[in-house]
């Protein structure tokens, strides 16, 4: 079939006609005034030939005149790739001759640059792509525009929002007029707008309805061109989805809005979490939430902790509103989230839906039990690491390696059932090493934090932070210096690992015909670890260890020997206890009271602070316990036909397994529809920090100041300047950095710390100082700047830019700067 009008296309015929014509023929069927047309089907263009007859035939039956002729590819207007300008439209087109002509046109643009990097960037496969066509009347147009049924912008879906200029509507898409813009209440269509605009009333009531029914139609928030002829009527043109969205928070019932903090990026964190990586954290949370007595689902987790888009999100509305935590809530939000969550919840405490209300934001007995329950173990806890410092750390690290003990050996062959089990168990967080692990880490995070109060006026940023450079005992840390020493005995092979693709590298270890450079015993100690580690549907180092072939590769290119990782860890370390005997000297002169008790603090956090990561490490073995078993019960569940393959199982939830084991459910179109959305969701580079309940993302209600003379500001988050060209990262695994670059990221966890090792500086847009990559940075004297928001999209690799660890600014040298002073 070549050629179909666009009231004959049913459902199921996308692959024929594509997303285009799919929805036009779907708002003709619900009734929809949309132009009359045909389609020249993807049959005709995988034939290769326009059919010319059919196509005049066609033509002939709309009754000749003016047609659009536009592009209907199979990959566009879909809801995650709107392919929106990617593909040519062809206006006012006349006669059959210029409708074939057009058609060649709209063919030929599938193959264009633009759309073939629009393609690679969205991770579509080219093979896949195939073109149809919609020709259509055109609209005699006085007034034209788009309309989208959620603010494109802040992601509010409360709002409508309608550009519109006179005549037809190309110069809106294009970018070549100045629109008269309207904002309207989703509700009932009341709102701002141009004083004299080029709509009435009755236009934006009449635009507004037609774009609810839209939406009810698709089921999601639409991007919709439109038109209004010289009789006054609207026509529909285009309706697809608006695929940059964030999506909303869980429905909870009530009409007043909420706010929710992401908390991954503090953990460095962006990347989504699979659907059973989310369900097992929220497993662990529920029972450490009830090791201290706070109520908590065992499968849920805490009712305030919700799962956002595949990102960990805290629900924060009691404590804005009460008065109890209010006045405190902005600097504690700066000291454990950065300064990006602090300002946006300053901006919610403006918001009068958010002022404060009788009550506490958590129930006085649930407050009672969980302070009987803590006090008491905290004071022990606490005081008895501050007066053996050394002691507690012994402790600790003798929990991680009884952590580490890998699991005995299985009496008997377990069911899936019974492994699913078994990862319920191993999830339940009161079976962490308790307070252990818990008041050593305690106790460093306050050492750390509190000498900065006392001597405020006294020290200055710079130097508290240099104070915590070169700390020993940092998991992470060793680490990184032990895969540094990997590299060093592999120096014999500098042209292999060098020149070799990382994955190749990878495959060759798997099957044993790599020379033995020592990684093995790296991998016995660290395998269990990977960017995104805390998520058990990420493979592991010890399953895929492509991304240490690429960071040793890194370290390979690294030719001044006094700048190895060893070196500049040592100075470090040399810089912070020289820094504490200056600062300590001054305080005493100044505050001898509170220089004694800062010089006290000051060194038990010399041989605390290193504990900040022992936690997290010790809980990665269970982790890797946990996707040892989920991977065996998927890998029964492939084998019964009820999953493709055994990692289909972390696209379920642990409920959701449980399900398929015990009710034989076949969830392999759920597992498919949700790898898809997965994919979606890793090409996502902005995450909001904070969000309303309505879909408000907080930092676009107040967009940045236009940076000056190229310089963008973050937080001070680790001493010292570098200048070097800029190397923007979005994936630690095989990424290329050169010794000496300014490393670039949007966020940073334990999993890209390897290439910290090497770069001259750092530059991240999310996180706070105390997160992990500030926190190793520090301890490798890497200046850092932590909260620089759009960093990634307004700094480009190559560019040369300064980086001040103490004044928390970026710059971008003259000659580099054009990119950095554009907007986003």
């Amino acid at each position: 079939m070549n050629v179909i009008p666009l009231s004959e296309i049913t459902d199921g015929m996308a692959e024929l006609v594509g997303g285009k014509a799919a929805g036009l023929a779907a708002m003709i069927a619900a009734g929809e005034r949309v132009p009359d047309g045909f389609c020249l089907t993807t049959a005709a263009h995988r034939a290769g030939v326009v059919p010319e007859e059919e196509v005049a035939a066609a033509y002939e039956r709309l009754g000749r005149g003016p047609v659009a002729v536009r592009s209907s590819a199979t990959t566009e207007d879909l809801p995650d790739a709107s392919f929106a300008g990617q593909q040519d439209t062809i206006l006012d087109v006349t006669g059959a001759a210029g409708v074939v002509a057009a058609v060649r046109r709209v063919w030929d643009s599938l193959h264009s640059e633009r759309a073939a990097a629009y393609r690679e960037a969205n991770g579509i496969d080219p093979g896949t792509a195939a073109m149809a066509v919609v020709v259509q009347r055109m609209v005699d147009a006085s007034t034209a525009g788009v309309m989208f049924t959620a603010d494109p912008i802040t992601g509010r879906r409360t709002t409508t929002v309608v550009d519109a200029v006179r005549g037809p509507g190309a110069a809106v898409a294009d970018g070549t007029a100045v629109p008269d813009h309207y904002v309207l209440d989703a509700a009932t269509g009341g709102g701002t707008s141009e004083e004299r605009g080029c709509l009435s009333r009755r236009d934006l009531d009449a635009l507004h309805r037609a774009g609810a029914r839209l939406q009810a139609l698709f089921g999601a928030p639409q991007d919709v061109e439109w038109a209004i002829d010289r009789d006054g009527e609207a026509w529909l043109l285009q309706s697809r989805p608006i695929t940059t969205l964030f999506p909303l928070p869980p429905d909870r019932g009530g009409p007043e809005p909420r706010v929710y903090l992401e908390f991954g990026h503090v953990q460095g964190m962006l990347q989504p979490f699979t659907p059973m990586g989310l369900s097992a954290v929220q497993v662990v949370t529920a029972g450490i939430a009830r090791s201290f007595g706070i109520p908590a689902d065992p499968l849920e987790g805490p009712a305030g902790i919700v799962g956002i888009g595949g990102r960990l999100y805290g629900d924060l509305t009691g404590f804005v509103r009460s008065a109890w935590t209010r006045a405190r809530l902005p600097e504690a939000m700066g000291v454990d989230f950065g300064p990006r969550a602090q300002a946006a919840v300053e901006r919610v405490m403006e918001d009068p839906r958010f002022a404060v209300r009788p009550g506490r934001p958590v129930r006085a007995r649930t407050a009672i039990s969980v302070a009987l329950r803590t006090v008491p173990r905290a004071l022990v806890g606490i005081g008895r690491t501050l007066a053996r410092p050394e002691a507690a750390r012994d402790r600790v690290m003798r929990a991680i390696e009884e952590a580490k003990d890998r699991p005995a050996a299985e009496p008997r062959p377990l069911t899936a059932a019974q492994r699913l089990e078994s990862v319920a168990a191993t999830a339940d967080g009161r079976s962490i090493p308790g307070d252990t692990v818990i008041w050593p880490v305690a106790t460093a995070l306050l050492v750390t934090a509190l000498p900065a109060a006392l001597l405020k006026g006294v020290a200055d940023d710079a130097e508290m932070n240099t104070v915590l450079g070169g700390l020993s005992h940092n998991v992470t840390t060793e680490m990184d210096l032990a895969l540094w020493r990997v590299a060093e005995g592999a120096a014999g092979h500098r042209a292999l690992l060098s020149e070799t693709p990382p994955e190749r590298l990878a495959a060759m270890y798997a099957a044993g015909t790599l020379p033995d450079i020592g990684l093995r015993a790296f991998l016995d100690v660290y395998g269990h670890r990977a960017a995104g580690e805390v998520d058990v549907g990420v493979p592991r180092w010890a399953e895929d260890p492509a991304p240490l072939f690429a960071a040793i590769a890194n370290y390979l290119r690294l030719t001044d020997p006094d700048q190895t990782p060893d070196r500049r860890f040592a100075r470090a370390a040399a810089a912070a206890e020289a820094t504490i005997d200056r600062v300590l000297a001054r305080a005493r002169r100044a505050r001898p009271v509170r220089g004694r008790l800062a010089g006290f603090l000051m060194r038990r956090a010399r041989t605390l602070a290193g504990l900040r990561e022992a936690g997290k490490f010790a809980g990665l073995y269970r982790l890797r316990e946990m996707r040892r078993q989920l991977l065996l019960a998927g890998g029964e569940l492939a084998d019964r036909g009820l999953l493709e393959e055994a990692g289909d199982i972390m696209f379920l939830s642990l409920a959701e397994a449980h399900a398929v084991v015990d009710g034989e459910a076949d969830h392999r179109a759920l597992v498919a529809a949700r790898k898809a959305l997965h994919r979606r969701e890793l090409r996502r580079r902005h995450v909001p920090v904070a969000l309303l309940s309505d879909g408000t993302d907080l930092e676009a209600l107040t967009p940045p100041g236009p940076p000056e003379a190229g310089t963008l500001t973050g937080t001070a988050a680790a001493a010292g300047r570098a200048t070097g060209p800029a190397r923007v990262v979005h994936d630690p695994a095989g990424a290329r950095v050169e010794p000496g670059e300014i490393l670039v990221a949007s966020t940073t966890d334990p999993g890209w710390t390897p290439l910290f090792l090497t770069v001259g500086g750092l530059v991240i847009e999310t996180g706070s100082p105390m997160a992990h990559g500030p926190t190793v940075a520090r301890e490798y004297g890497v200046p850092t700047v932590v909260g620089v928001r759009d960093a990634t999209r307004r700094i480009r690799t190559g560019q040369v830019i300064t980086v001040d660890g103490a004044a928390g600014t970026v710059t971008v040298e003259p000659g580099h700067a054009d990119a950095c002073s554009a907007a986003p």
